[in-house]
């Protein structure tokens, strides 16, 4: 089945916002057996959509799209697909009372302009949309499937897992392709191919390996007329990578840094607390994104100013001797928001993310410590000037990554 994703929103091609939607269905769709040919991003004219629409029809077999199916007058996706399939919408009476019921519950009456969210025409049918207004459509004519779903993610992905992915897998006839991610960490990239190098020629399998922001990532594919003879393939490959890789590994496909540490802290009883500075509290955020944080995560302090890193416990003879920017500092606030916060493992981060008042370090330049419940103190700094922005998010996965190296320690 030859597919193709329509990402439909002026906002997109403006750059106003990130199409992760076609991110997101683009990677599953392999492992229906379904081949992507074409991503395409339309803004909101309705002779551009139709003309996409009609392009994709004349080339693909399933076309999915995202956006367009709001109240307004911009959104103009069920008006597109009514023009390609020379069909008439009309309001579909069970549509309607769901919809009006939507805002019944929440006290206020319809807006009239909502009602093109009840459209149907003969050759669709509704795809149910529990978290929005704008129930999804799925068509069907002449051997071709288009699926509308909203532009919003959380209703997208929600109706792509719950109403179309099924749909979709049920009617697959092709090969599968399953993957693996295994992601390290402390190995350069042409270290770990090198070292994954001797597994390229496996039959059947594909290995790729990608440089992230949280280390080197190694991915192992293989296609079967299912998913379980996929994996068969997989498995062995899987293993031996992690005979070769061993402790670099720190986690597989969706794991994330801060889950692998809210993980190991369950594990050890632990609990964790920061003191920030120039990240203002990223490190937090992204620690308590985790379901379950609050079990070992004692909580954070931004400390921008340098009086209030003293005042939160950090020696000011250190400042004094070391400067407020500089790797003892940071061994100094994790030790100190240990003490102030009474938790077992703490995390401190001081520098420059770019465009402060000169000083000894360059801008980009920041220091990261680490406190253990043994005593001890460990310290790195990064040097990366690439905007505020991208520096914060740098120095939180390296804050992340040198906690996990003295858990690791800790564990030898």
């Amino acid at each position: 089945m030859k597919a193709e994703i329509i990402a439909i929103g002026t906002e997109i091609l403006l750059g106003e916002i990130i199409d992760t939607n076609s991110a997101h269905i683009a990677q599953q769709l392999p492992e229906l057996g379904i081949d992507l040919f074409y991503k395409t991003v339309v803004g909101d004219n309705l002779g551009r959509i139709v003309e996409t629409f009609e392009r994709a029809w004349s080339r693909s077999d399933l076309i999915i799209t995202t956006g367009g199916l709001g109240p307004t007058d911009d959104d103009m996706t069920r008006e597109g697909i009514s023009a390609v399939l020379g069909e008439t919408p009309t309001v579909d009476p069970d549509l309607e009372r769901r919809l009006r019921g939507f805002f019944a519950g929440r006290g206020y009456p319809m807006p009239e302009s909502n009602i093109k969210q009840a459209w149907l025409i003969p050759s669709s049918r509704a795809l149910l949309n529990p978290r929005g207004t704008a129930p999804g459509w799925w068509v069907e004519k002449d051997g071709r499937i288009i699926v509308s779903m909203p532009g919003v993610p959380p209703e997208m992905e929600r109706m792509w897992t719950n109403e179309v992915r099924p749909e979709l897998e049920r009617r697959s006839d092709g090969q599968v392709l399953v993957t693996r991610t295994l992601k390290t960490v402390g190995i350069g990239e042409g270290t770990v191919d090198e070292m994954a190098r001797p597994l390229y020629g496996t039959p059947d399998i594909g290995i790729g390996t990608y440089a992230r922001a949280d280390g080197v990532h190694l991915r192992i594919g293989a296609k079967g007329a299912t998913r379980e003879d996929a994996w068969r393939r997989i498995r062995p490959v899987e293993q031996e990578m992690e005979r070769i890789f061993g402790s670099a590994i720190w986690g597989k496909d969706g794991d994330t840094l801060e889950g692998y540490i809210a993980d190991q802290m369950h594990a050890r009883g632990a609990t964790l607390a920061t003191m920030e500075s120039c990240t203002g509290g990223l490190l937090s955020s992204i620690l308590t994104d985790v379901p379950g944080a609050s079990e070992y995560y004692k909580g954070g302090l931004i400390t921008y100013q340098t009086q209030h890193k003293i005042d939160a416990g950090v020696p000011a003879e250190v400042i004094e001797e070391f400067g407020v920017y500089s790797p003892e500092t940071a061994k100094a606030m994790a030790r100190a928001v240990c003490n102030r916060l009474g938790s077992d493992y703490g995390i401190g981060i001081t520098g420059l993310a770019g465009g402060e008042p000169p000083s000894d370090s360059p801008p980009g330049t920041v220091h990261i410590g680490v406190a253990t419940p043994e005593g001890t103190e460990r310290s790195l700094t990064i040097t990366m000037n690439s905007g505020r922005a991208a520096v914060k998010r740098r120095a939180v996965t390296t804050a992340l990554l040198l906690l996990r190296r003295a858990l690791l320690d800790e564990a030898r």
